[in-house]
């Protein structure tokens, strides 16, 4: 079995986030992509984060739609600060020794990438996969790291909870479940 895991904030969800997901199990042949959102990510400290509830929920409503598509709460149940390496050794454990585990990250991730606990680990434990995001250049790309190539969509959560903030429209930049749980719930105000 052939499992793409794509962890990350998901502070919110957004289109670009299931673009990556969709061309990443394409062209990687993955029979699976499990989306795990963080509890507490350990690169993002002073992000403005929702609660971790809310961030599942979204990523529930946002992945609805794809049978490919699952979302794991492994990180948030664990409810301490996300580690990667601990997902992945949990997700070999679960799925077997067998199972290639295919870790998909964004190029913003390249450049902390050796701050990352036990990297060394996650290499083992995983095909650690790279792929480009519009403002980040791919470039010193560590031996053990393959790089995908996926369609470039300028969206970014930022860019989401800015737009939220400032009282404009986000349709079409985040599924419409995604858009109307967060309007309802009143999230990013």
């Amino acid at each position: 079995m052939r499992i793409g895991i794509l962890g990350g904030t998901f502070n919110p969800i957004h289109v670009g986030h299931l673009v990556l997901a969709e061309e990443a199990k394409e062209k990687l042949n993955l029979d699976k992509v499990i989306f795990v959102p963080a509890y507490i990510p350990p690169h993002k400290k002073d992000e403005e984060l929702v609660d971790s509830n809310d961030r599942f929920k979204m990523v529930e409503l946002a992945t609805r739609g794809n049978p490919a598509f699952e979302v794991s709460a492994f990180e948030i149940d664990a409810k301490t600060t996300s580690y990667s390496v601990e997902t992945l050794k949990a997700f070999k454990k679960k799925y077997g020794e067998d199972a290639n585990l295919f870790f998909v990250t964004g190029a913003d991730s390249l450049g902390e990438l050796f701050s990352w606990r036990e990297l060394d680990q996650i290499f083992k434990l995983s095909h650690f996969i790279v792929a480009n995001r519009p403002g980040y250049t791919i470039a010193n790309v560590p031996t053990g790291v393959d790089v995908v190539t996926i369609t470039s969509l300028e969206i970014s959560s930022s860019l989401i909870r800015k737009k939220v903030k400032e009282g404009r429209s986000i349709r079409y930049l985040v599924p419409e479940p995604v858009r109307e749980y967060i309007i309802a719930r009143r999230l990013y105000k």
